[in-house]
């Protein structure tokens, strides 16, 4: 562990910036983040870390890459029934450091939310998150509809470590 955090801390020296949020998925624990030398060093180290590099060849052949704001691309293809839309925002009421210069508001999630009415979708979320049971609540006040009504929900229980579990889920609807 001293040997790596030495070969980071060096690296950030001569090159002014390391990409802490990658380098911790490799080397923290499944679902921590590192932003600073800090954080990743007063962390314990995963002890099995991946040897090779991956390799995507032909992954995501005739795949269209987009860079858009996520509002930009809804408005897109919304129109489109032959889209359909996959929404893994952070989980609500879980860590979001690493997203949206570091802070991902209640609102981004209920605009995020938005997007799902009337379109075809997959949508990531966990136990964790009490957005579904937000929704439901919603749904019962008048003029809000939930987008999830008619949605199928799979879940997949998670071991983070002996003592400590969730699970992850997936709302799917095809319009």
């Amino acid at each position: 562990k001293n040997n790596l955090l030495n070969i980071i801390q060096s690296h950030e020296k001569e090159h002014g910036y390391v990409d802490y949020i990658t380098i911790s998925t490799s080397l923290l624990f499944s679902g921590k983040y590192a932003n600073n030398y800090q954080e990743l060093s007063s962390n314990s180290f995963y002890y099995k870390i991946k040897k090779n590099d991956y390799d995507a060849n032909g992954y995501i052949e005739n795949v269209e890459v987009v860079h858009l704001n996520y509002k930009e691309l809804f408005d897109l293809y919304k129109q489109n029934k032959d889209v359909c839309f996959i929404i893994d925002p952070p989980y609500l009421s879980t860590d979001c450091s690493s997203y949206n210069n570091g802070y991902w508001r209640l609102t981004d999630y209920l605009d995020v939310l938005k997007c799902l009415q009337g379109v075809s979708y997959f949508y990531f979320t966990s136990d964790k998150s009490s957005v579904v049971e937000l929704l439901g609540w919603l749904a019962m006040q008048p003029n809000f509809e939930n987008p999830f009504r008619e949605a199928t929900l799979l879940k997949h229980k998670n071991h983070v470590n002996y003592n400590s579990q969730y699970e992850d889920m997936i709302l799917y609807s095809c319009k």
